[in-house]
């Protein structure tokens, strides 16, 4: 399944790493992370990480291969 997560704000490098399985793009003051999603955990573990993190979810959703 490939992803796409939208997130408040431009992400530093350090944050970026903490995404090692997805791509980013940054655009009008938010950053889009996407790429595959293995399974359900795998995305739980993606949404937890984003609120351990502090990061604020505009946007998730299931994008077509």
């Amino acid at each position: 399944m490939r992803y796409e997560i939208r997130v408040e704000g431009q992400l530093s490098e350090p944050l970026i790493r903490m995404f090692p399985e997805f791509d980013h793009v940054t655009m009008s003051g938010q950053t889009l992370l996407f790429g595959q999603v293995v399974d359900e955990a795998h995305l739980y573990g993606l949404l937890a990480r984003c609120q351990s993190l502090g990061l604020r979810i505009l946007e998730l959703r299931q994008v077509p291969r």
